[in-house]
């Protein structure tokens, strides 16, 4: 397994790859349109060029992993941490997670994701994140925010 910088040529297959591994969120919720499913390329362009985006690539050099953040003064803010669902729970998340935040060199890392995804908050506390609030989107859908010191 290796983890590099995407590049834009690397931004349709993660965008696909995103659509395959964002379905078990969308089965979570009985819908189909959630954010992650709507995403379009020059989205995903747009947020290539505003911060890191890294890829993690099997034996035969296919995308089966990726993870992206914008960096500000403080605060990393990470998010779409994605794997193949034929990869999942094989330390890709883990290592794609732990990559980024060590190349964005900030004292806080930031991500979020539904109340539901226990397995992505699981994950997430295991690697040393810790809830700080949760927000309301509708009645049915709530984010977790989750922190963690990365210095």
């Amino acid at each position: 397994m290796i983890i590099k910088k995407a590049t834009e040529n690397d931004l349709q297959e993660i965008l696909d790859l995103q659509y395959m591994a964002y379905q078990s969120e969308a089965k979570l919720f009985n819908d189909p349109d959630i954010p992650p499913l709507k995403q379009t390329l020059p989205e995903v362009y747009s947020e290539y060029e505003k911060g890191i985006l890294l890829k993690a690539l099997n034996e035969d050099g296919k995308i089966v992993g990726s993870v992206r953040a914008v960096c500000n003064d403080d605060t990393a803010y990470i998010g779409k941490l994605i794997v193949h669902p034929d990869w999942q729970r094989k330390g890709i998340g883990t290592r794609l997670l732990l990559e980024i935040e060590q190349l964005c060199q900030r004292e806080r890392c930031e991500l979020f994701t539904s109340t539901r995804s226990t397995g992505n908050i699981k994950l997430y506390e295991r690697l040393g994140y810790v809830s700080f609030k949760e927000t309301a989107v509708n009645d049915e859908l709530r984010f977790v925010y989750l922190e963690k010191s990365c210095r």
